[in-house]
């Protein structure tokens, strides 16, 4: 869990064994921007998943984010997740890329007058190639076709390293940061033990 209301000294602090450690930052816009010039789209189309199938969207949430140590939508009980992802304020959108899906894309309007962008990643193989600026681009049309004041998401440090980067080039502005601590998902089963072999395990 992000610990929002920990006091914090200046200097080093254990991180105990089996556990991680990120930063996350906080990230808004306020009002629309304007959209970055993307390539023309490759073999790309947005689907909207209604109503999705939990392992359909566990697949395809582990596809994307494996590499990233994405776990908390997969530790979920299904009805837990289902309650979120069938609730008619979250729209879920795969990116179909070569007739799979290899991105995914999730917009929460439950907060009224605000969307955040709760999840966004592509699959390893189109990473670097575009279809991240179009992705996002879409995102951008989608969340702000709708009456909102406030556009909000959220990247860490373990994400790809130029993901902060990213968001801020596409309009969004910093305005927090946190400190999660969180038990390390490839120790009790959640990811493979070869998932993020840039991250080591310490258990």
């Amino acid at each position: 869990m992000i610990t929002s209301r920990m006091a914090l000294d200046d200097g080093f602090a254990d991180v105990p064994a089996g556990k991680l450690a990120s930063v996350v930052t906080m990230l808004e816009m306020r009002s629309r921007v304007a959209l970055r010039p993307q390539p023309a789209a490759g073999d790309w189309q947005l689907r909207r998943v209604e109503r999705p199938d939990a392992d359909w969207y566990r697949r395809l949430f582990r596809h994307v984010g494996e590499r990233w140590l994405w776990f908390s939508r997969l530790r979920m009980r299904v009805g837990e997740l289902t309650a979120i992802i069938h609730h008619p304020q979250v729209e879920v959108y795969a990116l179909v890329h070569a007739g799979s899906d290899e991105g995914l894309l999730e917009l929460d309007f439950r907060s009224g007058g605000e969307c955040e962008l709760a999840f966004f990643g592509l699959a390893p193989a189109l990473l670097g190639r575009g279809a991240g600026r179009w992705l996002i681009n879409r995102a951008i049309e989608l969340a702000w076709a709708r009456p909102i004041r406030r556009f909000s998401t959220h990247t860490c440090t373990l994400d790809h390293p130029d993901a902060l980067a990213f968001y801020i080039r596409s309009g969004f502005a910093p305005h927090g940061r946190q400190i999660e601590i969180a038990d390390d998902p490839r120790l009790d089963g959640t990811l493979s033990r070869n998932a993020a072999p840039n991250v080591p395990i310490i258990d």
